[in-house]
């Protein structure tokens, strides 16, 4: 994965549909940022956080990322061209309905991880569902 451009995300802005090679993609670049930057949130990114991205990026995107990567991604230079809102905006719209429900259910799992969620989490968490359009039964995990 290209840590440094996210190509599949500049790209969406472009506005052409993507593959579903493409999406998946799209899918996985987008679901890295958001956790990464999701550890940074309360500024004490704890082990266990970037651990939990590591483990849900396999599990849920089929992508191997180094503590490294988690790092880096949470400091995107894509952050001076784009605000993490406007990225989720316009990937939520390329983003099938399970995706979304498996997006926000990560997040979940990282705010979550270190075992405190504070009011600064909760205030991302419900920038992230709002940016992507998840719908009550995407945000409750309700979709097949």
């Amino acid at each position: 994965m290209d840590l440094h451009t996210f190509p599949l995300i500049s790209r969406i802005f472009g506005g052409k549909p993507p593959s579903e090679e493409e999406r998946h993609k799209l899918f996985s670049e987008a679901l890295l940022l958001t956790l990464s930057r999701a550890t940074t949130t309360d500024e004490n990114i704890q082990p266990v956080e970037v651990e939990a991205v590591q483990e849900i990026m396999r599990s849920v995107a089929g992508e191997e990322v180094s503590a490294a990567d988690v790092r880096v991604a949470a400091h995107s230079e894509l952050y001076e061209k784009a605000s993490l809102t406007d990225v989720l905006s316009a990937a939520g719209r390329k983003l099938l309905p399970q995706e979304r429900a498996r997006f926000v259910q990560s997040v979940v799992q990282i705010i979550k991880s270190d075992r405190r969620v504070s009011e600064v989490e909760r205030e991302f968490f419900n920038r992230v569902v709002s940016a992507l359009h998840a719908t009550p039964a995407e945000i409750a995990g309700l979709v097949e």
